[in-house]
């Protein structure tokens, strides 16, 4: 369910301090952050920030088409390591293929 309009997008206050520091002092490294759920804001746009998966720290560039969304959903928890190959289906299932 998506946040209501009226409260406006959520942001993590500790994050937004952060962000407005480094936006005045014009230093450009990555700020650290474990707030997956915070929106993606206008005054984020060209800063990098290291998003907490769970494991370690991803580096996240943020551009203008982010805006609107969250942190956590360009830092991915899980690794994707490929569906089944031919050669193993044909171990599990005593054929070339699954439905042969």
């Amino acid at each position: 369910m998506s946040r209501s309009l009226k409260k406006g997008p959520y942001t993590d206050e500790k994050l937004m301090k952060k962000v407005t520091i480094a936006k005045e002092s014009g230093k450009l490294s990555p700020i650290k952050t474990w707030a997956r759920v915070s929106t993606i804001t206008p005054e984020m746009v060209g800063m990098k920030f290291l998003v907490y998966n769970g494991k370690k720290h991803e580096e996240v560039l943020v551009s203008e088409s982010m805006i609107g969304h969250r942190l956590g959903e360009f830092s991915p928890t899980r690794k994707f390591k490929g569906h089944a190959k031919k050669g193993k289906l044909s171990q599990v299932y005593g054929s070339s293929g699954r439905f042969e």
